[in-house]
């Protein structure tokens, strides 16, 4: 190939690996040659030689969250720029599943993974590191400092919720949270709680009700529970948008109104939320820019022995809509 192109085997190499290298000229006669001789890499043997393929694992807790799709959608779009694949795993937070998918990748030799664990601890990140598996977690924590993490400030965006609703005089806000085990149902509602301190309301002034999953349905019982309350507050947070949108449809089944009846305010700001029935108030995170960012942070570790591990944290901002 080379000698039908008229390149040097070292340029043809470029071309199959690092096309960004070689001049646009270059690229055109190796092209020509490629399509002359007929030629396709064969994956199986590069990895052999390489001691990796171009595959990198995307694991996440639900791809049906609309958040989470966003996430994927720019992590994707990263390592496509970048020469590599994905494979996309789907957990449910269930900590043998996640593990045959970790050993999955494993096998085809994946150069690293996206994740959101389902029980991170330091055993769980020593394990993970051991097996030569590159690392980046969808994870708030200060705790893995020798980890690359990409996280939202879930406190901020709980406490901008929370007093965005206590601006409006709601003396009572009840915090629906995710499984309590999960980083961003803690975080979330700390944020809430931390919102009513400092406008010196009551630690009653915050109630909570867990969902067993952000997820609709969740949310619908969530909303349920709420109404059936003697004394429901007037106000509901949600620890994500799917939750909030449940709650909305509890309480327009119940013949309550949103906001007059009950203020809503979700977390994420997926596309529903502005296009609901009532459009929703959310903290709004860019899902796209946050996978994106993961991506290059495992890109630059394949490429990079000397790389630095990074915590990259994403500040939220709260979008005012009629459901608050």
């Amino acid at each position: 190939m080379a000698e039908k192109a008229g390149v040097s085997v070292a340029t043809v190499s470029n071309f199959l690996n690092r096309p960004e290298l070689v001049a646009p000229a270059t690229r055109e006669r190796v092209h020509g040659a490629v399509e002359a001789l007929g030629y396709r890499p064969n994956q199986a043997a590069r990895q052999l030689s390489n001691g990796y393929g171009t595959g990198v694992g995307l694991v996440l807790f639900d791809v049906r969250n609309p958040f989470l799709t966003g996430v994927a959608r720019g992590a994707e779009d990263h390592l496509h720029t970048a020469g590599r694949t994905v494979v996309l795993c789907n957990t449910d937070v269930d900590p043998v599943k996640e593990e045959r998918y970790l050993d999955l990748l494993l096998q085809q030799q994946a150069q690293g993974v996206l994740i959101t664990p389902a029980d991170l601890s330091r055993s769980w990140v020593d394990r993970v590191r051991s097996r030569g598996l590159r690392t980046v977690l969808f994870h708030n924590s200060t705790d893995f400092p020798d980890v690359c993490s990409v996280a939202v400030d879930d406190v901020a965006g709980g406490e901008m919720a929370a007093t965005h609703l206590l601006a409006r005089g709601h003396d009572r806000i009840t915090c629906v949270t995710g499984p309590a085990h999960m980083r961003q149902s803690v975080d979330r509602l700390a944020g809430c709680r931390r919102a009513a301190a400092l406008a010196g309301r009551p630690e009653e002034a915050v109630e909570v009700v867990e969902a067993g999953a952000f997820t609709l349905d969740q949310g619908r019982r969530a909303g349920e529970r709420i109404l059936a309350s003697p004394h429901p507050s007037t106000a509901v947070f949600c620890a994500n948008d799917l939750l909030a949108l449940g709650v909305m449809q509890a309480a327009t089944r119940a013949g309550r109104r949103v906001p007059d009846d009950l203020a809503v305010v979700g977390f994420d700001d997926i596309e529903s939320a502005a296009t609901a029935g009532v459009p929703l108030t959310s903290v709004h995170v860019d899902s796209h820019a946050l996978g994106r960012a993961a991506a290059r942070l495992l890109v630059e570790e394949v490429e990079d022995p000397g790389h630095t591990h990074r915590r990259l944290s994403f500040a939220p901002h709260l979008v005012e809509r009629a459901s608050s």
